[in-house]
C-alpha cells in the first residue's frame, strides 16, 4: 500500500463536481483501490456519495491510500489529479 497526504486548496473543497471527477479517476484505475481518510473516517474514492458525505473543505488534510495493481503508477496519477483539481 502506498499512502500520501494532501491538503485541499480549492476554496469550495470537494463538492459534487470534483467528487464526481475523483470517483471517475479512481474507477479508471481498474483493480487498484483508492481510499480517502479524514479524521479517522475512510471511504473508497470511487464511491461518489461517500466522498461527498465526508464534508471535505478547503484546508482539510487527507490521507490517500492506493492498494493493488500498479500502485506506483496509480499513486502518481492520483497525486497529479489532486494537484491539478483540488
Amino acid at each position: 500500500m502506498i499512502e500520501f497526504t494532501y491538503t485541499i486548496k480549492d476554496p469550495l473543497g470537494i463538492h459534487a463536481r470534483p467528487a464526481g471527477m475523483l470517483a471517475k479517476e479512481a474507477k479508471a484505475l481498474g483493480e487498484t483501490v483508492v481510499t480517502i481518510s479524514k479524521d479517522g473516517n475512510t471511504v473508497k474514492a470511487s464511491q461518489l456519495m461517500k466522498v461527498m458525505s465526508m464534508g471535505i473543505k478547503c484546508g482539510h488534510t487527507l490521507t490517500i491510500g492506493i492498494e493493488g495493481g500498479d500502485e506506483a503508477a496509480a499513486a502518481e496519477k492520483m497525486k497529479a489529479f489532486f494537484n491539478e483539481n483540488l
